[in-house]
This record gives C-alpha cells, sequence and structure tokens, in this order.
C-alpha cells in the first residue's frame, strides 16, 4: 500500500491520521483496487484482504461505522470489538483506537485537540451536515472530556462544487439553517429545471464555525474530478470506497 494522503495539519505529533485513495489493493472493475467497502457489492473476500492491507499499517482495527446519513456520533472507546457501529461519526480518548469512515464523494472531516486528548472523524455527506452531524459531534467532544477546547479540523477528499449537482430543496435545506449558505450553491446554467452546483467544502467550513471550530485546513481535493486516484459513487455509481481514518498514537 503506497497511495495514500496524510493531512496537512498542525496537529499534535500523538495524533495520526491518513486518508486512503483507491490504489494499492487488489481490486477489480468498478472497485480498482483498494476497496474498502464491504456494502457496494464487491467480492466480501477482496475487502477482507484490502482491509487486512490497510491493518499493516495502522496500530489496531479501524472501529468501523454502519453509516446512515445521520447525526449519531459514536465514542468508540466504549466498545471493545471493531465494530460495525450504527453511526456517521466516530471519536475516541484512548490510544490506539481508530476512528474510521468509509466514503466515495461524501466529506471526511478529521478533527483532534490541541492537546492531542481527543481525536475522531465525521462522515457529512449533504443529509448529514443539513441535519447536524457536525454540531453534534463536536458538542460529544466536550461530553467525553477532552481538556482543550481548542479544535482544529481537515476536511479530506470530496465531490468538489463544479461536478456536485443538488436541487432546491437542499439549498433550502441548508439556508432554514444559516442564510449564509447560500454563498455555497451556484445555479448549473446548463439546466432550466432548477438544479444547483453545492460546495460540500464550504459548507462544512460554515458549520463548523458556526459551533466554534476556526482551525480548518484541507478542502482541496475532489474525488468526481480526478478517476485515477479516487472513486466517486456521482461519477461512476457502482463503485468502492475509501477511507478516512485517526487515532492517538502511544
Amino acid at each position: 500500500m503506497t497511495d495514500w494522503i496524510v493531512p496537512d495539519w498542525p496537529a499534535p505529533g500523538n495524533v495520526k491520521a491518513l486518508f486512503t485513495t483507491r490504489n494499492g489493493g487488489i481490486g477489480s472493475g468498478p472497485y480498482t483496487s483498494l476497496n474498502l467497502g464491504d456494502h457496494v457489492g464487491d467480492d466480501p473476500s477482496t475487502v477482507k484482504q484490502n482491509r487486512a492491507l490497510l491493518q499493516r499499517i495502522l496500530p489496531d482495527k479501524p472501529q468501523w461505522l454502519k453509516q446512515a446519513h445521520g447525526t449519531t456520533p459514536v465514542r468508540v472507546d466504549d466498545y471493545d470489538c471493531a465494530g460495525p457501529y450504527e453511526g456517521d461519526a466516530a471519536l475516541s480518548r484512548r490510544v490506539r483506537k481508530v476512528c474510521a469512515v468509509l466514503v466515495a464523494d461524501c466529506l471526511p472531516v478529521l478533527f483532534c485537540d490541541h492537546a492531542g486528548t481527543v481525536a475522531g472523524v465525521i462522515h457529512a455527506g449533504w443529509r448529514g451536515m443539513a441535519a447536524g452531524v457536525i454540531e453534534r459531534t463536536v458538542s460529544e467532544i466536550g461530553g467525553i472530556g477532552s481538556i482543550d477546547t481548542r479544535i482544529m479540523a481537515w476536511l479530506g477528499p470530496a465531490i468538489g462544487p463544479n461536478h456536485f449537482e443538488v436541487g432546491e430543496e437542499v439549498r433550502q435545506a441548508f439556508i432554514k439553517h444559516d442564510k449564509k449558505a447560500a454563498l455555497a450553491f451556484f445555479p448549473h446554467n446548463l439546466r432550466s429545471d432548477g438544479k444547483w452546483f453545492a460546495d460540500l467544502f464550504l459548507l462544512a467550513r460554515q458549520r463548523l464555525k458556526k459551533a466554534g471550530i476556526t482551525e480548518i485546513y484541507g478542502g482541496d481535493e475532489c474525488t468526481f474530478s480526478d478517476p485515477a486516484r479516487f472513486f466517486s459513487y456521482r461519477r461512476d455509481g457502482n463503485t468502492g470506497r475509501m477511507a478516512g481514518l485517526i487515532w492517538l498514537d502511544g
């Protein structure tokens, strides 16, 4: 496994994180090659082998989630096995607990505090984001006892604003929460059916800032426009999943 992204952010030295790409695994066809999703129609044995390849560079098994585009954050420290747990965010204060989400256009939001005592990751598609998954997870950080209220976030690869087409109902769902969200939408000039292009990165930044997180990094990699490196559900339909992972080192 030689192709992954290490976040460029000023996290404490004991906070480790990475984002996998589609390269470095053993898959074929639409799942070429490092598909980590076990729910997308790929051969289960292939997914198992790919997860084993990933685990070689991790301190422990990832705490996989059963994601539902909802708002539930999971405190993975409360569990001894490696999932899956139903939820759309994972956070931990324990060393070697690997928090993980699977994505293929949705936005992975990695976070940690300045003291290196808490880390986690959010699966932020538009549905979960509009419903408040970022806000609920930020609130949960305080609930597990972070000793440092200064939180930083890194926005991983997701579908970019030039490709993420949504309807008026999506735009209204965000504007009802915050009028400034209108800045994240611009009309699709080639269509007359009320479609918009949406900027997931800007929407996430707005939500994070309203939740008190102002140190935000990343947000410059588009999954849709780079088929050589990223899976993209909007581009390909039947496709694999990549992982955003973060943990506290010993």
